[in-house]
């Protein structure tokens, strides 16, 4: 296992079992971890890790942050559900077209121009449908 590998998860233990950890390097170079005191050794002194309960409760919101009241937000997401139904209707309207003319294109088929032509506007279709379904799962969201 490699020293690195060993380290990190040597970090995470006094977390877990939070026992003493001791480091020794013999005359090879050769580095050895332990629980206990080795010949030579040393006490590793380990810090929390910055995703520790205790780092978390560190970058808790300031009291001084600008608070929004309930009636602010409501109004907010007021504004986002009209905004996303707008463009949830443009997105239907335009889907409507794209496949009338995608039926008008298929009924008048000739050649190999009108292939082309089709495959356009079934990957149009294919656009507002994606577009519908990601506004109504944006719509879904919502309180």
């Amino acid at each position: 296992m490699k020293p690195g590998y060993l380290l990190a998860l040597l970090c995470m233990v006094p977390l877990l079992a939070q026992a003493d950890i001791y480091k020794s390097v013999d005359a090879n170079g050769h580095v050895t971890y332990s629980s206990a005191p080795l010949r030579g050794g040393k006490k590793v002194i380990l810090t929390p890790l910055p995703d520790s309960p205790a780092a978390a409760r560190s970058r808790a919101t300031p009291q001084d942050f600008p608070k929004v009241t309930q009636e602010t937000q409501r109004g907010r997401d007021d504004t986002r559900r009209r905004i996303l139904e707008d463009e949830l209707r443009i997105e239907m309207k335009l889907f409507n077209e794209a496949t009338q003319n995608l039926n008008r294109a298929q009924a008048n088929s000739s050649g190999a121009g009108g292939d082309e032509k089709r495959a356009t506007l079934n990957n149009q279709v294919d656009l507002h449908q994606r577009n519908i379904n990601a506004l109504k799962i944006e719509l879904s969201k919502l309180k």
